[in-house]
């Protein structure tokens, strides 16, 4: 492979590839009962923290989520009360309810706020 091939080559992998970034999110629950939360890439399958687990804030506390992203990747957070998902925010336990204020927008070295209220 010539040089300039193997130049062209590598510029299209990086051009191709998503710039990763690491933000924030600031959670407080503001109920009287735990919530579960997970955060859910709307651009490809990935789910924070993953592999079946939430991250659990109790009551009346807050809680900082770090996560590393894609540099415009849209996040969205879907949260329920822990033991009974029928009482859910944002896009809910399953990423499939409407939701027009609960998505961000990935920016490297942000902090976003979650305000989960009664």
């Amino acid at each position: 492979m010539t040089l300039f091939r193997m130049a062209v080559l590598a510029a299209l992998v990086c051009a191709s590839s998503a710039e990763a970034a690491d933000m924030a999110f600031f959670v407080k629950n503001l109920r009287k009962e735990a919530v579960a939360v997970e955060l859910f890439s709307r651009d490809r399958e990935t789910i924070w923290p993953g592999n079946g687990k939430v991250f659990l804030i109790d009551p009346n506390s807050q809680k900082s989520v770090p996560l590393s992203c894609n540099s415009g990747e849209r996040i969205c957070y879907g949260a329920w009360v822990d033991g009974n998902d029928r009482i859910s925010a944002g896009v809910g336990p399953d990423n499939d309810q409407p939701c027009d204020t609960c998505c961000f927008i990935c920016v490297e070295h942000t902090t976003e706020t979650i305000d989960l209220v009664p």
